[in-house]
C-alpha cells in the first residue's frame, strides 16, 4: 500500500512539473504562465486543506465529494501530459546517446522540446478534463434503462414473461438535484414491472442522508408481485468513527427502517415466496457479503427449506459473492441480482461491442449480465454515485429483466 502511494505521488509530481513546462513551451506571455502556476498552487493547497478537514465522524459529504472531483480534474489530465512528455524525453535521451556515440557534434546531446509535442500532450489531456467535467455536471444523472431477456427451461409457466425492475446503490447522501431524481423515479414507474427490487446501499453512511429523499422514493409505484430490498456494504456504518457502539447500532436500525418508509420489504437473510396463478418462485435476500467487504450475508439461513428444484432469484449486493459462493452452489440459484461496483463510474461502453472500466481488474463481474452453466448474475451499474461526484461512460442505470421459459434462440 505504501509503495503504491509513493508511486502515485511521484506520478502526480511528474505530471505537475511536465505540465508546467508544456504550458511554458506553448504560451508566449509570461503573465499567463505565472497565472497558470498560481492557479495550480491554489488548487493544490485547497485540496490538501480540504483533506485535512475531513471528519471521520461525519464521513463523505458534499465538500469531500467536490474535493475528489477537483482532484481528479487536476491530476488525471496532468498525468497524461507527464506520460507523453516523459516518453518524449526518453526518446530524446536515446537519440542524444546515439548521436554522441556516432560522433555527431553538430547537434546538441539533448535537443529542445518540440512545441508540437507539448501541444499534442495538452490537447490529449483536454479529453479526460472535459469528460470528467461533463460527468460531474451531467453524467451523474444521465439515467439509462437497460433491458435484458433471460431464458430458463425450468421457469414455472405462469412466470413466463415476468418483468423485474432493479435499482441499486442509491447513495442518497450524494444527491444534489431533486428534479433529476424525480425524473429517474418516473423512469422506474414507466417500466410497469411485475416486481421491483433494490439491491443495497441506500445511503453513504448515515440514515439521515435519506430523509430529504423519502417522499421521492415513496413515489415508486407498487408492483403486482411486490417491492423488496437488501442491504449493501455502506448500510452498516463501517467507514466512519462513531461516538459509541450504541450510536452505530442505532444508525443501523434507522437505515433498516428507511426501507419500510419507502415501502420496500427488506430481506435480512431470508426468503419469500412469490406466487402467481397457483405457482411460485423463491426470492432470496441476503445481507451484504463481499470478498473484500463485510460478510454479514448467510446464504444457508436465507435458503433454509429450499431445494435445488425451486426456482430462485437471489439478491446479493456484492457480485464477488456470486463468484465465490453462489455460481456453483448445489442449491442452484438461477438468477442473482447485484450492484456495488458502480462500474467505477468511469469507463467506455459501446453496447454489444465493447465494455471496459478499470474496475474489471478487481471484479470479474462488474456490469451487466454474466452466465455460468445456466446460472446468471446481473450487476447493476448503480442509481447514484459515490467518491467521484460524477460518471463518465458508465451511466446510472435502471435495469429491466424479463424472464422467459425455454431456451434462448441463437
Amino acid at each position: 500500500m505504501r509503495r503504491a502511494f509513493i508511486f502515485i505521488l511521484i506520478a502526480i509530481i511528474l505530471g505537475e512539473v511536465y505540465t508546467f513546462f508544456a504550458v511554458k513551451t506553448v504560451v508566449k506571455a509570461r503573465w499567463m504562465l505565472w497565472a497558470y502556476a498560481g492557479i495550480s498552487l491554489f488548487i493544490i493547497a485547497f485540496i490538501i486543506w480540504s483533506f485535512t478537514q475531513y471528519d471521520r465522524t461525519v464521513g463523505p459529504n458534499k465538500r469531500s465529494l467536490f474535493t475528489v472531483g477537483l482532484m481528479l480534474l487536476t491530476v488525471v489530465p496532468k498525468m497524461i501530459v507527464g506520460i507523453i512528455l516523459l516518453g518524449e524525453d526518453v526518446f530524446r535521451i536515446i537519440g542524444g546517446l546515439i548521436r554522441s556515440f556516432l560522433g555527431n557534434e553538430e547537434q546538441s546531446f539533448l535537443q529542445e522540446r518540440r512545441k508540437f509535442v507539448s501541444q499534442v500532450a495538452l490537447g490529449l489531456a483536454a479529453i479526460p478534463f472535459l469528460s470528467l467535467l461533463y460527468g460531474m455536471k451531467w453524467g451523474k444523472y444521465n439515467y439509462k434503462v437497460r433491458k435484458e431477456t433471460i431464458y430458463f427451461p425450468d421457469l414455472p409457466e405462469n412466470f413466463d414473461g415476468m418483468t423485474i425492475t432493479q435499482i441499486s446503490d442509491i447513495h442518497s447522501g450524494s444527491f444534489d438535484d431533486a428534479e433529476e431524481i424525480g425524473h429517474a423515479i418516473d423512469l422506474v414507474n414507466q417500466q410497469n414491472s411485475d416486481l421491483i427490487l433494490f439491491t443495497g446501499d441506500i445511503v453513504n453512511t448515515h440514515a439521515e442522508e435519506m430523509h430529504p429523499w423519502i417522499e421521492a422514493f415513496k413515489r415508486i409505484e407498487s408492483a403486482p408481485l411486490g417491492k423488496y430490498s437488501v442491504l449493501g456494504n455502506h448500510d452498516y456504518g463501517e467507514y466512519v468513527e462513531w461516538p459509541s457502539q450504541k450510536a452505530k447500532l442505532q444508525n443501523f436500525e434507522d437505515i433498516k427502517d428507511l426501507h419500510r418508509q419507502i415501502d420496500f420489504k427488506l430481506l435480512l437473510n431470508e426468503h419469500v415466496k412469490i406466487e402467481k396463478g397457483g405457482q411460485e418462485i423463491m426470492l432470496v435476500g441476503v445481507e451484504n457479503w463481499g470478498v473484500n467487504f463485510k460478510q454479514a450475508g448467510d446464504l444457508s439461513k436465507a435458503s433454509q427449506g429450499l431445494t435445488p428444484e425451486d426456482f430462485k432469484i437471489l439478491m446479493s449486493h456484492d457480485p464477488s459473492h456470486w463468484e465465490a459462493e453462489v455460481k456453483n452452489h448445489k442449491n442452484n440459484y438461477h438468477l442473482t441480482l447485484s450492484g456495488h461496483t458502480h462500474g467505477l463510474q468511469f469507463g467506455i461502453e459501446i453496447p454489444g461491442f465493447f465494455k471496459w472500466s478499470p474496475v474489471e481488474y478487481v471484479y470479474k463481474q462488474w456490469a451487466g449480465l454474466y452466465e455460468n452453466v445456466g446460472r446468471y448474475v446481473y450487476v447493476n451499474r448503480g442509481f447514484g454515485f459515490h467518491g467521484y461526484p460524477g460518471r463518465v461512460g458508465i451511466w446510472p442505470e435502471i435495469t429491466v429483466i424479463e424472464l422467459k421459459k425455454g431456451q434462448k434462440v441463437s
